[in-house]
C-alpha cells in the first residue's frame, strides 16, 4: 500500500480545499483543485472555476510559471486526456516538465479513466494514486452518479417539526426552521443544478425557489415545477421574479388543449417559461425514472426535491434518493391533522422501514441537521 507523507497530506488537502471553491459553477464537470509544489513550498495553486473555462492544473501551473519545471504537483482528480472545452491537462503537465504527479482519483468519464495517468507515465513522470481518495470522492459525489448512471444526483431536503410535521393543517410553514437552517438550505440549492417541486407547493407556498446566501450570490437552480394540468398562476413569484436560473413546468401530455390553456401557455412562454409535456398515468403522475433520465440528458447532474409530502413519498418509494438532509426545529406541532413529510402508503411492518445511515448530525443554533444516506 501506498504510504505519503504528512506534508503529502497537506497539500492534497489544500487541493480538496480548492476544489470545493468551484461549488455550483462547474456542473456537470467535477470540482477539481490542483497544488504545485518546489522544494518544499507551494509555488502555484488553482481550481476549476466554471464550466467550459480553463481546468485547475493549468490555473497552478501558470502561477508557478518557471517554478514549476521539476515539481510536484497535487490534484484532485486525474487529469483529462482528451480535447473538450479545453486541452487536455495531462499534456500540458508533460509540456510544463512536471516531474511527480500525486493524484486523489481516477477519473471515471469514459474519455478519461486511466487515459491521463497512462499518459503521465508514458512521459517518465512519476505518478502516485488514491491520496485522500476516499475525500476526493464524497466531494464530486453529484458528479460520480451523474457521470456513472443514467440519472441524476437526488437530493432530498425536508424542515420538520420534532413531531415530523413540514406544515400545519392549513398549509402553513413559516417558518419551522431558524434563519441559519434556512440559509444552509440556500447553501444547497446553490450546490444543485435543479430544484424541483410539485404545483401543490407553488399554490401553498407561492416559493422564489431562489438561493440566497450572505456571503456572495447564489447561482440559482433551474426550478422544475411538476404541474400536470398546468395549474400554475400567472401571478407566481417563480415566474415573475427576475433571475437568470430557467424554469421548467412538466405538464401532462394528454392536457386538455383548451383556449384557456393554450392562451396560457403562450403567455407563460413570454415569461421566458419552458413548458414540456411528459407522460403521466391514469392519476396524473409522471414515471420519475423517465423524466430524471430525460433531465440528466439536458446535463442537469444534480436535483434538489424541496416538494410536498406526495412528490417526497414518490421518490422515497421509487428508491430515487441518493442523500437525505432533515433540518429539525424543537417544535412539537402536537396534531394529527398536519402534513407529515411523507404522504402515501407506508409499509406494513416497521422492519420494512427505509433505513438510514447518518453521515453527518451538527446543530445549526437550536435546530439540528441530519444528513443521511439509504443503508
Amino acid at each position: 500500500m501506498q504510504k505519503f507523507s504528512d506534508a503529502d497530506q497537506r497539500y492534497m488537502a489544500r487541493a480538496l480545499e480548492l476544489a470545493k471553491l468551484g461549488e455550483g459553477s462547474t456542473s456537470p464537470n467535477p470540482m477539481v483543485g490542483a497544488v504545485v509544489v518546489k522544494d518544499g513550498k507551494i509555488v502555484g495553486e488553482g481550481y476549476h472555476q466554471k464550466y467550459g473555462g480553463p481546468h485547475a492544473e493549468v490555473f497552478a501551473i501558470e502561477e508557478a510559471g518557471e517554478k514549476a519545471i521539476g515539481a510536484d504537483i497535487y490534484v484532485s482528480l486525474e487529469p483529462c486526456s482528451h480535447y473538450g472545452k479545453t486541452p487536455p491537462c495531462a499534456q500540458k503537465l508533460i509540456d510544463t516538465g512536471i516531474k511527480r504527479a500525486i493524484i486523489a482519483m481516477v477519473d471515471p468519464n469514459p474519455d478519461v479513466a486511466g487515459r491521463g495517468i497512462e499518459m503521465l507515465r508514458e512521459a517518465g513522470i512519476e505518478v502516485e494514486l488514491g491520496l485522500l481518495k476516499k475525500e476526493a470522492q464524497n466531494l464530486n459525489e453529484i458528479f460520480l452518479k451523474y457521470i456513472q448512471s443514467d440519472y441524476p444526483f437526488v437530493y432530498l431536503k425536508k424542515a420538520q417539526t420534532l413531531d415530523g410535521y413540514i406544515a400545519s393543517s392549513s398549509g402553513d410553514s413559516k417558518w419551522i426552521t431558524n434563519s441559519a437552517a434556512r440559509l444552509e438550505g440556500h447553501k444547497l440549492r446553490h450546490r444543485s443544478d435543479a430544484i424541483m417541486v410539485g404545483i401543490g407547493t407553488v399554490l401553498a407556498d407561492d416559493p422564489s425557489l431562489t438561493a440566497r446566501l450572505e456571503s456572495k450570490k447564489g447561482i440559482d437552480p433551474i426550478r422544475i415545477i411538476l404541474d400536470p394540468l398546468l395549474e400554475i398562476p400567472l401571478t407566481a413569484k417563480i415566474i415573475n421574479q427576475k433571475s437568470t436560473a430557467k424554469t421548467l413546468i412538466i405538464t401532462a401530455d394528454n392536457l386538455n388543449n383548451s383556449a384557456a390553456q393554450i392562451k396560457k401557455e403562450k403567455l407563460l412562454k413570454k415569461k421566458k417559461v419552458e413548458i414540456l409535456d411528459f407522460e403521466t398515468d391514469n392519476t396524473n403522475y409522471f414515471n420519475l425514472k423517465k423524466l430524471l433520465m430525460q433531465l440528466r440528458e439536458r446535463k442537469i447532474s444534480s436535483i434538489l426535491v424541496e416538494g410536498g409530502a406526495k412528490l417526497s413519498h414518490t421518490f422515497l418509494k421509487e428508491n430515487l434518493v441518493d442523500k437525505f438532509y432533515y433540518f429539525i426545529a424543537p417544535k412539537i406541532y402536537g396534531g394529527s391533522d398536519g402534513i407529515a413529510s411523507f404522504c402515501g402508503e407506508g409499509p406494513k411492518m416497521m422492519s420494512d422501514a427505509v433505513e438510514l445511515e447518518i453521515l453527518e448530525q451538527k446543530n445549526i443554533d437550536n435546530n439540528i441537521l441530519l444528513i443521511a444516506k439509504k443503508k
